[in-house]
């Protein structure tokens, strides 16, 4: 559904810096066990710290346990419970030596550890058991970038483009973010502003699919433009329908303004007439034009389709 103000989420999510630590950490009870650790673990990973005052490696866990919980602004909680004042539930749960750490996901153990374990590990421990997990007031960026996806299918590239700066604003490195705002001044017509925005993709992410769809559409975009206006090449190819780089130009030039059906055609045409031609160029160009436009786009299931028919009959 389109939100009114994407930016708005944005801001709330950036907000403070995750919930109060009260709303993180407490103390528990054997009376309030039940709520504060098997109900709330059905809304985010609980983790429950059986400790004792006599025991000095729990002194030592603590605050390192208490530091990771924050740093995780919400995603997890902490629930402490000292094993003397209330022995029945780390009894039943068979808990002999402390500390003890265990981990409630939708109500029910999932991992744990013991001992005073380094932060490094500590750290990787509660990264394992939050992935995927989104903090409370956070916004879904997987949800945000589906839907900036399905704007743009819309054909509109403005608020889709809007939509990408807003993953953006919170994550300026998400790949998708980048290919998606890219792929919105391509199709606005707006080369400079989408090679800016792919030249800050880092060069180990540039063969990411989404990246390089985006970068040959330019790459396409930018041959169209040395070609002479459509009706011209039109009229070269109707004088010589053997005029295959007049063809080949045409194809591009038809991509360009978005005709992608008739392009498709122009360079199957070559393919069946002359396979080899320019080292199978228009079999080439045909496949960039598959990559540019997306594989599930409806032009590049009918041109794979219609391609293979040509290629293999």
């Amino acid at each position: 559904m389109r939100r009114g103000n994407p930016v708005t989420i944005i801001d709330q999510g950036n907000g403070a810096a995750g919930p109060a630590a009260a709303d993180l950490i407490k103390d528990t009870t054997t009376q309030t066990f039940v709520k504060d650790v098997i109900e709330e673990s059905k809304r985010q990973p609980v983790l429950i710290d059986f400790w004792a005052e006599w025991c000095g490696p729990c002194k030592q866990l603590t605050p390192v346990l208490e530091k990771a919980v924050k740093a995780a602004k919400g995603k997890v909680k902490l629930v402490k419970m000292n094993i003397d004042q209330h022995p029945a539930i780390p009894g039943q749960m068979g808990i002999q030596s402390i500390p003890a750490v265990i981990a409630f996901v939708n109500g029910q153990p999932a991992d744990g550890f013991m001992g005073a374990v380094p932060e490094s590990q500590l750290n990787a421990f509660i990264e394992k058991l939050t992935k995927g997990v989104t903090a409370p007031g956070e916004p879904n960026i997987a949800e945000i970038l589906q839907e900036a996806e399905a704007v743009l299918a819309e054909g509109d590239a403005a608020a889709a483009a809007q939509i990408y700066a807003e993953v953006l604003s919170h994550d300026s490195t998400n790949i998708a973010a980048l290919a998606g705002l890219a792929k919105c001044y391509t199709v606005s017509g707006a080369m400079e502003q989408a090679k800016q925005t792919l030249a800050m993709v880092p060069e180990s992410k540039r063969n990411d699919p989404a990246v390089k769809a985006v970068q040959t559409a330019i790459d396409l975009a930018e041959q169209a433009e040395q070609l002479g206006p459509v009706a011209e090449l039109e009229q070269k190819v109707a004088a010589n329908p053997l005029d295959h780089q007049a063809r080949f130009d045409l194809a591009t030039a038809l991509n360009a303004q978005g005709n992608r059906a008739a392009a498709t055609e122009q360079l199957l045409a070559i393919i069946k007439r002359d396979r080899k031609w320019n080292d199978d160029g228009a079999r080439k160009q045909l496949v960039q034009f598959f990559e540019a436009w997306g594989g599930t786009d409806d032009a590049t299931v009918e041109g794979r389709k219609r391609l293979s028919t040509i290629l293999f009959s």
